[in-house]
């Protein structure tokens, strides 16, 4: 069993991944999401849960549901179980174990060199993978370890119906503007959004375009206009959140405009890298309600009230 920390300063747009196998294949999970590995243990079974699902154990006060990420990804079962490991995460409040084959290590690369997976690999509009990496001359394949489990639990991602019980909102010509990797979430957020009434978001792949996008507008006489507030998420390719909103908030012009970081990877590590950067509210991705209802009282703070 070993812990793990953060050891990365806030901004760098730099990711340590753990690298870990399945039936040989390279895989890496962001260490920022990892709290333990643990040897694998017995797991208890639970009826009629999804083919991945192995079932829960609680090593000690937590209770956590099991993953077999071997089947997940390969459709195969494992005959060497009791020889793997545990991969126990905390994202989106939620602690989960997934089981993997082995260990390998930690490496630390810009998310400069982390590359999105091109679309005649991946299925539907997002595959389970945010990105490939190149770590010691191998190929590392990092996985949206999100993705997975809204997949096989979407009762544990963003839910739209969230807004309705907000109450009858009028519209929001406010131009938002959204960083956001996953083409599933963006359309998620943005769907969210425009039931509550923000019907002008502008959304970018990753945070390098969304900084490039902001500095297109920088020295227009309606920035403000242009760029009312900035959502961005954490973990994406070429600049992630940190480095996005680092910059912003060091910018002259920019550093006026509300910054929200919507992350499945809020925590108090995490909570404390947000707040020295400058972020305005940091909050988990499944909170969509909660994200308008402090857009809302962020642009209200501004002086903007409704477009």
């Amino acid at each position: 069993m070993a812990d793990t920390e953060i050891l990365l300063e806030s901004g760098t747009n730099e990711i340590e991944i753990m690298q870990f196998t399945i039936f040989d294949e390279l895989y890496g999970i962001n260490v920022a999401k990892v709290r333990e590995i643990m040897m694998a243990d017995k797991v208890k079974p639970i009826p009629h849960s999804h083919p991945a699902v192995e079932g829960i154990f609680k090593p000690r006060e937590i209770l956590l549901t099991v993953i077999n990420l071997p089947q997940y990804l390969t459709g195969k079962s494992d005959d060497n179980g009791h020889r793997n490991l545990f991969i126990i995460t905390n994202f989106n409040k939620m602690n989960i174990a997934f089981r993997v084959h082995t260990v390998v290590g930690i490496s630390r690369i810009s998310w400069e060199d982390i590359q999105k997976p091109d679309k005649t690999i991946t299925s539907g509009d997002d595959g389970v993978a945010t990105g490939i990496a190149q770590c010691d001359n191998r190929l590392v394949t990092i996985l949206d370890f999100e993705k997975i489990v809204a997949e096989i639990a979407p009762e544990t991602s963003i839910q739209v119906e969230e807004i309705d019980r907000l109450g009858e909102r009028s519209i929001r010509e406010h131009s938002i503007i959204l960083a956001e990797d996953s083409v599933l979430l963006t359309k998620m957020i943005t769907e969210s959004l425009s039931r509550a009434g923000y019907i002008n978001v502008h959304s970018f792949n990753n945070g390098k375009e969304a900084w490039d996008y902001l500095c297109s507008i920088r020295n227009d006489s309606d920035f403000d206009d242009k760029a009312a507030l900035l959502i961005t998420d954490i973990e994406m390719p070429e600049m992630d959140g940190h480095r996005l909103t680092k910059l912003v908030k060091e910018d002259e012009v920019m550093k006026h405009m509300p910054v929200i970081i919507f992350s499945s990877l809020i925590n108090q590590e995490m909570r404390i890298k947000g707040k020295q950067l400058g972020a305005d509210e940091q909050m988990s991705k499944p909170e969509i309600g909660h994200l308008v209802e402090v857009m809302d009282r962020l642009l209200e703070r501004k002086g903007i009230k409704n477009g």
